[in-house]
This record gives C-alpha cells, sequence and structure tokens, in this order.
C-alpha cells in the first residue's frame, strides 16, 4: 500500500512523503527506526485521467465492525484494561482493513493517544458518529456504555437498509430479466424473421414493420450505441465527483415519485437517530448537529444540516430551524419541539427514529403488493406485443391460405 505521510522530524521541521508499506502499524514502526514521527498518513489509491481524479476506498465491513464494538465492550466491562482488550480483538479479527486499523490504532493507544484521537486519524475510514461517540466516552469515563450504544445504533440503521434493499431486489430482478429477454427478441429473433419476409416480398403490418426497424438499427450500431451508454456513464459520474454536484444528484433522486420519499424518510430517521445516539453521550446539540451532517447519507440533507447547525450556534431552536428548511416532514418537526419543550430531545428524537422507520417498512410492503403484479402484467404486455408484432405476418398468410 501507498501512503501519504506527513513526518515530523527531531528537530521539528514538517515533512511530507509519499511511502509504501503493508500497513500503517508496519509503516509507523519502520518510520520509527528511521528518527522520523509519522503525524499523519492516508493511504493512496486509485487512478487520473486528464486532470480528473478516481479514488477508492476500502472500509471495514458493518458486521465485522459492529461485533468488534460489541466485544470491545464486553471486555471493558469484565474489568481488563483497554489496551489488553484492543491487543485480543486485534489479534482475532480476520477482516484486513480492519485488522490493518486496529494494529495502528493498539500502536497509538500504547503510545498515550486517546482512543478517539487513534480511530480518527485515520479519516473517513470509520464514521465520524463512532469517533465522536468515542470521545463522549472518554469524556464522560463510560466508554463501554457509550459502545453499546453505538451498536445499537449501528444494528438499526444496518437493518433498516438492508430490509430496504432487500424489498427492492424482487423488482429489481423481474425488470433485469424483462430487459434481457426483450434484449434477445430484438436482436437475435426479429433480424431472422426480417430476412425470411424479405425473401417472400410481403406487404408487412406497421407494428412489423417499426420492430424491424428497431432491431436492425440496434443490431447494426451496436458497439456505438454500447460505447455511447458507456461514455454517458462515464461523463455522468465524473459529473457527480465534482464539488456540489453530489447534493444536486441527491437533491434529484428526492424528487423522484416513490423512491424520493421513501429516501427522505429514511434520511430523516437516520439524523434523528445519530443525533439521539450523540446526544446521549453527553455530547452538546451543536457539535451533535456538525457530526449529524457529515454522517448522513444524502448529501443535500447534509447541507440543510449545516445550516441548520449554523443557526442553532447562532440561537434559533432546533425545530425553527428544521420548520425554515422546508425539507423536513411536520411530524419530525412538531416532536423535536414537543422534545425540546419538555427537555426530552433525546427520547423524542429516538421515537421520531422509530416512527419514519415503521412508515419505510409499510411503505415498501405496499409497494410491493402493488408492484408485483404489476411488472408481470407489464411484462406480458411487452412481450406478447412483440411476439404479435412479429408473428401478425405469419398469421395473415394463414388465414389467406386457408
Amino acid at each position: 500500500m501507498e501512503f501519504r505521510c506527513r513526518l515530523g522530524t527531531d528537530s521539528g521541521e514538517i515533512l511530507e512523503r509519499v511511502r509504501v508499506a503493508d500497513s500503517e502499524a508496519s509503516l509507523r514502526q519502520e518510520l520509527e527506526k528511521e528518527g522520523l514521527f509519522l503525524l499523519s498518513a492516508r493511504r493512496r489509491g486509485g487512478f487520473a485521467w486528464s486532470g480528473v481524479s478516481f479514488q477508492w476506498k476500502r472500509r471495514p465491513g458493518v458486521r465485522e465492525f459492529t461485533v468488534f464494538n460489541q466485544e470491545l465492550a464486553t471486555l471493558l466491562k469484565a474489568g481488563m484494561p483497554l489496551l489488553q482488550s484492543l491487543d485480543i480483538l486485534r489479534q482475532r479479527t480476520d477482516q484486513p482493513v480492519l485488522k490493518a486499523a486496529l494494529d495502528d490504532v493498539h500502536d497509538q493507544v500504547r503510545g498515550g493517544a486517546a482512543l478517539s484521537d487513534a480511530f480518527d486519524s485515520h479519516g473517513d475510514l470509520f464514521p465520524g458518529v463512532y469517533t465522536a461517540s468515542i470521545l463522549a466516552g472518554e469524556k464522560s469515563g463510560n466508554l463501554e456504555e457509550t459502545l453499546r450504544r453505538y451498536v445499537s445504533y449501528a444494528r438499526v440503521i444496518s437493518g433498516v437498509r438492508r430490509r430496504t434493499l432487500s424489498a427492492l431486489i424482487y423488482p429489481a430482478i423481474l425488470l433485469a430479466l424483462s430487459g434481457i429477454v426483450v434484449a434477445i427478441i430484438v436482436v437475435r429473433v426479429v433480424p431472422e424473421f426480417t430476412s425470411f419476409y424479405d425473401s417472400m416480398g410481403a406487404t408487412l403490418p406497421f407494428a412489423t414493420r417499426l420492430l424491424t426497424r428497431v432491431s436492425g438499427a440496434i443490431t447494426e450500431f451496436f458497439w456505438l450505441i454500447l460505447l455511447l451508454a458507456g461514455a454517458l456513464a462515464g461523463a455522468v459520474w465524473t459529473w457527480g465527483r465534482q464539488p456540489g454536484r453530489g447534493a444536486q444528484l441527491d437533491r434529484l433522486l428526492l424528487r423522484l415519485p416513490f423512491a424520493g420519499d421513501v429516501a427522505a424518510r429514511f434520511s430523516t430517521s437516520q439524523l434523528a437517530r445519530t443525533l439521539a445516539t450523540l446526544l446521549g453521550g453527553g455530547i452538546p446539540l451543536v457539535n451533535a448537529l456538525d457530526v449529524t451532517a457529515r454522517s448522513v447519507g444524502n448529501r443535500f440533507v447534509s447541507r440543510h444540516l449545516e445550516t441548520i447547525a449554523r443557526e442553532v450556534r447562532e440561537g434559533k431552536s432546533l425545530s425553527a430551524s428544521m420548520q425554515a428548511c422546508g425539507f423536513f416532514p411536520p411530524v419530525a418537526v412538531k416532536m423535536v419541539e414537543v422534545g425540546e419543550s419538555t427537555g426530552a430531545l433525546q427520547d423524542m428524537l429516538n421515537a421520531a427514529a422509530d416512527f419514519f422507520d415503521e412508515e419505510i417498512e409499510t411503505t415498501l410492503g405496499r409497494f410491493m403488493t402493488l408492484i408485483e403484479p404489476l411488472l408481470l402484467v407489464i411484462m406480458g404486455i411487452v412481450i406478447a406485443g412483440l411476439l404479435l408484432a412479429l408473428y401478425w405476418p405469419l398469421l395473415q398468410l394463414g388465414a389467406i391460405a386457408s
């Protein structure tokens, strides 16, 4: 692996170098032998083309990271010291990315760094809500409870996301299969019938002529169409990676008829649960809003949260800022208002998250009830229409011959 490093020397000089090492822990050991101090290191990966940089990041699996935190909380509750607990867990971890990160975290903690600083040094490798929770647990002296609260939060968020994706798998499979069947008919079957009808010299119905012309155009320019589609996808992907474009794409997602409503509810649920988790760890509201803004998946919503955090810092109430934003559902705003007025904001945020999670599941259940038969009917109509247009001249010939 290549790492871009900021190094410190004995004389206080700051250097920037690119070094190759198996992990950040081994890199730190090599630099210490050379008399250098590793201030920060970021893993490099990707390629550049025409001034556009393409980077990818490998992150620990959600399941493995959740299990690690659950086991760490258990060891701490049993009275085992933090450094010894980290040493045990890093040796038991099989996931390469997580193991490399834990090796470095263990070395930093052994060197006197705080656990939150050790995880935070890995940048975006770990969620911001996690490092903030660890920091709150260290300040309150109850790290074990903070870890268990984060595990509960991660399981709920992961469960909602998993159920949402599972509900969309079947419609996606149906659409993919129907697309494959239509493509086979248009690209492989129709040209055979076109040759047959051309040899007969018969006058074809309009639907058949249209189908054969479309099939001929697709067959003749297949590679050109494929190349243009790939170029268009690459252009959209490159455009989406530019600063500010991701928020625009997420805004378009929120405007879609059905998916936008589900995405908005999921973002509201994720916001409420993340904020409640941070407040439960003792983090002040303004700081919790800043961390939540970086943790919410939808970048358009994240921008709204940054504005809300700034307004709350200036003295405006959270509910008033959310209402002025105009994005959040009235139910969420009202529950936050009640929580602020009663001093039970954390409980109301958890209740709001549960409410929207249930709404998501109810909406997806109704969607699946309607979409499955509807997709089957649409697939049947499309494929039957193609076959009817393809065989209609033969049926006419059969009628004439009889």
